[in-house]
């Protein structure tokens, strides 16, 4: 393997779209996973592409975030998408002044809102509870997320970067000041720059250089259960809990989410409560659903960075993202991208290559925001990406391959 200018490390959705941002750029950009691309937090969610409207109420900024890149991923990402709407749902027992709230700060950040009655609810959703006192429509959508990695991946291959997967990182050697070598499946390169974008497991690779980040990972748990046409994403108008969300997904709906705070992110136990617990939750909005028969099970485990709290079973952690430049600990060219969620991804790498390029004085712009993903109007194209990386994830297993 060539020594490339910049090396990223880890193959999600901001690790692939890190890549293709420098790719785009001219640098000479490798993205290296242990495993597929995909294979870690970004192929193990629920697929939800935010609108900003979970956050409204709580975190403005991130919210605003949510919106815009919302709206970019619409324009650029073709079949990764899929136009479904969303719907916050107010059952009987749910505090209407938190509803009340949502909608006036989601007018505030520009996030359109309509509020339903339970019938006119109910004439989108048919099987919809006959407990639903009111709902908000709001622009949330779903993304598949081992199409989106891929193709980002495949625009920086198309633009000289070198991907590959089944390759981890063993060590990292540190001179004077700056990374001087890492290594790759026993082979050495000496890269100029290092981007640690291993979500959860940045902690890990931080580790290498004698940095300490501060991950908080909880894990999250998902099922999959056969529902034809359901519309929207189905969103609980309450304080984020467990089983607040589903979400359509070809001919079946994903069933999210639990939080239970992890130590280790590879080994970590697995409860039947929790989908005993996302059935039931998850059934108060949609009750055909919760003796519908088993379908796929999957966890999840959220990349999460709090060095200052450590929340409430990682719900009240910050879903925002962190850009740290650990020139200022020391390792010079070295920075890692952790935290965030998968709608912000391309803000996530839009910043985090603006910083490599000013370490490396590299003088160019970010066009990721409006060029559009290669395979972007052919969903077969974009399942063949996906074969090509090892990027299939449980998330959209039944959606990926289908149209070929």
């Amino acid at each position: 393997m060539n020594d490339p200018t910049v090396l990223v490390v880890g193959g999600g959705v901001t690790g692939a779209g890190t890549a293709r941002d420098l790719a785009l750029r001219g640098v000479d950009v490798t993205l290296v996973d242990r495993a597929g691309l995909g294979s870690g937090t970004s192929g193990r969610s629920h697929g939800l592409l935010h609108s900003g409207a979970r956050y409204a109420e709580s975190d403005f900024e991130g919210a605003r975030e949510c919106l815009e890149e919302n709206r970019i991923l619409r324009e650029i990402a073709g079949a990764c998408i899929r136009e479904t709407g969303g719907l916050f749902v107010q059952l009987a027992a749910d505090d209407p002044d938190y509803f009340d709230i949502k909608r006036d700060r989601c007018a505030s950040i520009g996030i359109p809102t309509r509020v339903l009655d339970g019938d006119e609810a109910g004439a989108i959703v048919p099987e919809l509870s006959d407990d639903v006192a009111r709902a908000m429509e709001v622009p949330d959508a779903v993304v598949y997320p081992s199409r989106l990695v891929a193709a980002n991946a495949a625009d920086a291959r198309d633009h000289g970067a070198t991907i590959a997967v089944g390759a981890p990182v063993g060590g990292m050697t540190v001179t004077d000041g700056r990374i001087t070598s890492v290594e790759l499946g026993g082979e050495r390169i000496e890269p100029d720059y290092v981007i640690n974008a291993a979500g959860a497991w940045a902690d890990r690779i931080a580790t290498m250089v004698g940095l300490d980040i501060e991950m908080r990972p909880t894990r999250g748990v998902m099922i999959s259960i056969e529902y034809d046409d359901l519309g929207p994403v189905l969103n609980r108008c309450r304080p984020p809990n467990d089983g607040d969300i589903i979400v359509p997904h070809g001919s079946a709906v994903v069933l999210g989410t639990t939080s239970v705070p992890v130590a280790d992110p590879d080994d970590h136990p697995i409860e039947d409560w929790e989908i005993e617990r996302i059935r039931r939750e998850c059934g108060a909005m949609l009750p055909s659903i919760v003796d519908a028969p088993d379908g796929r099970t999957w966890w999840g485990v959220r990349p999460l960075y709090a060095p200052d709290e450590d929340g409430c079973n990682g719900r009240g952690i910050s879903r925002g993202f962190f850009r740290l430049d650990h020139a200022e600990d020391d390792v010079e060219n070295f920075a890692s991208i952790v935290g965030g969620k998968l709608t912000t991804y391309r803000k996530m790498a839009q910043e985090t290559a603006d910083l490599a390029c000013e370490r490396l004085g590299i003088d160019a712009e970010c066009t990721t925001a409006e060029r559009r993903l290669p395979g972007s109007d052919d969903p077969a194209q974009l399942d063949a990406f996906v074969s090509e990386f090892d990027g299939q994830g449980p998330t959209d297993a039944d959606v990926v391959g289908s149209e070929r």
